[in-house]
């Protein structure tokens, strides 16, 4: 039975390259998606054995998708596919849940590997990132700790929604929460970074890499 696998890339080109890479060898791509949000609630109705996710998407970036689908979704298994290559982005995307990380330069045979190492419940990791990962660890580099461990995923969700400029009321709206309660995770979350204005927060989100924001 062919492997079932599901795109979640905010770039269409990408997304197109993956599929034609993959169909070739008979592993089957049962949906895709340009953002992370939509790509949890279309995982949760297709179930895919594996989901090949960027980081760096707009509305719900790929780190908190990728808890959300492993907390949901138990039996789907995550492979990042980023151009983000940081011990931080890689750190995070395992906490979160991810099976392997690869990065984008990477994918072609690497990523034919990676499905199938992930598929037999092993993990994977590129020797690019492995090497940069554990010389990190060995030498305390910095980024090794999570500035936003601080944070709770709904203060995360509303950070990246907050910096793609996003209004209290369609944020409310997207999370169905009130706009009262959408403020009150604003004012929270810029407490706990120390960050007092909407530049800082952007700044903030673009160093770390949960906002497609360049």
């Amino acid at each position: 039975m062919s492997i079932t696998v599901f795109l979640a890339d905010d770039h269409t080109i990408v997304r197109d390259g993956l599929r034609y890479l993959l169909e070739a060898n008979d592993i089957t791509v049962i949906g895709e998606a340009s953002n992370g949000r939509e790509t949890v609630k279309k995982v949760k109705e297709l179930n895919p054995d594996i989901v090949i996710m960027d980081i760096l998407m707009a509305d719900l970036n790929g780190i908190e998708a990728t808890e959300q689908i492993c907390e949901e979704c138990p039996s789907t298994r995550v492979i990042m596919l980023s151009m983000q290559s940081s011990s931080e982005s890689v750190l995070r995307s395992l906490k979160a849940g991810a099976s392997a990380y690869l990065l984008k330069e990477s994918a072609g045979r690497e990523l034919l590997a990676a499905i199938n190492e992930v598929h037999t419940g092993r993990r994977y990791l590129s020797a690019k990132i492995s090497d940069h990962v554990t010389t990190a660890l060995l030498e305390k580099k910095d980024g090794l700790e999570d500035p936003l461990s601080v944070l709770s995923t709904r203060e995360r969700e509303v950070l990246q929604l907050v910096v793609e400029g996003k209004t209290s009321a369609k944020i409310a709206e997207t999370l169905f929460l009130s706009v009262k309660t959408i403020e009150t995770y604003r004012s929270r979350l810029m407490n706990k970074l120390g960050i007092k204005d909407i530049s800082g927060l952007i700044k903030f989100a673009i160093q770390h890499g949960i906002t497609p924001l360049e």
